[in-house]
């Protein structure tokens, strides 16, 4: 079965190692997800697979033999979508594909052809003759991936796929991308520091300071949290953490200035939780399914969006 596998793939900045012994595999068909924050080496990852960048220690196979990234092969069979736009606003959504294609090494019937099934495939048919300056964010990324589709690759890479899109326009494309996996067994890899995009993916591996520090599917992953996510807020964070601690024998943890613990059924703790705590010393309390989000926390004592834990 067709795969791509990295082995203890390393990238430095000076003393700074960004990518640290990072391994993976992913098969022919599969999603997978890099998870992580800023800073986590998710885009100096996803620039060594691209061939942006050169690696300084590690391999690459592809199929069972040694490749270098940005290898003829490698890019031949891969399609890369960066984090920011890079179709044309001036040119109309046809142009910017037959565009693509040319540069694909596509000709004559077989650009018209690519083409007409790209606009297809990303619902724009109908905007076509449209200059793309007029096209909103989300527009603007489903055509940027029909146009990596065009010379029909096997692997997608993508970064940060759906960053600064609304709801819909993210449900839009994940099921474009979802769909075309299952007609043409794509293999998508992607980096991410939304825990609900990485919903979608087969398996995650969760990154920090560029090491893998867990890996699974959704479901394995948010088992590591024991029970539902308890989020409360009070006027001093320290002192209601220390509280509830001594009053239900939970581990808390504060981070940007709200507590958080984990606990089997907790809906039905919440009345004693309320009757335990000095009055007004809560101000707000939630209850919520454990989420990927969550295990990183745990793991890290950090949030995806970088707020660190406060002891």
């Amino acid at each position: 079965m067709e795969s791509l596998q990295a082995v203890d793939l390393t990238r430095r900045f000076g003393d700074r190692i960004a990518v640290d012994k990072l391994s993976f595999r992913v098969a022919r068909g599969e999603v997978l997800g890099l998870l992580g924050p800023n800073g986590a080496g998710k885009t100096t990852t996803f620039s060594l697979l691209a061939g942006l960048l050169s690696a300084d220690g590690g391999t690459m196979m592809l199929d069972g033999a040694p490749i270098a990234p940005g290898a003829r092969e490698l890019r031949a069979r891969m399609g890369v979508v960066f984090q920011h736009p890079s179709v044309d606003p001036k040119l109309t959504a046809r142009e910017n594909l037959v565009m693509g294609a040319e540069l694909y090494g596509m000709r004559g019937a077989e650009v018209r052809e690519r083409v007409a099934w790209g606009l297809d495939l990303v619902g724009l048919t109908d905007r076509a003759g449209d200059t793309v300056d007029k096209f909103s964010g989300g527009m603007r990324r489903r055509l940027e991936l029909a146009r990596v589709l065009l010379h029909r690759p096997s692997i997608l890479l993508l970064d940060e796929p759906t960053q600064g899109l609304d709801v819909a326009a993210t449900r839009r494309i994940w099921a474009q991308l979802l769909e075309l996996r299952k007609r043409e067994r794509i293999t998508i890899l992607l980096t991410t520091h939304s825990p609900e995009e990485a919903e979608h993916c087969d398996r995650i591996l969760v990154l920090d300071k560029g090491r893998t520090i867990a890996e699974g599917t959704p479901d394995e992953l948010r088992a590591r949290v024991g029970g539902d996510m308890v989020a409360l807020t009070g006027d001093d964070a320290q002192a209601l953490a220390r509280e509830v601690s001594a009053a239900l024998g939970v581990e808390t943890r504060v981070v940007d200035e709200t507590v958080y613990f984990e606990q089997v059924r907790a809906h039905e703790l919440v009345p004693r939780l309320v009757e335990s705590l000095p009055k007004g010393r809560l101000r707000t309390v939630s209850v919520r399914a454990a989420s990927i989000g969550d295990v990183f926390l745990k793991l890290t004592g950090k949030t995806l969006d970088g707020a660190d834990e406060v002891h």
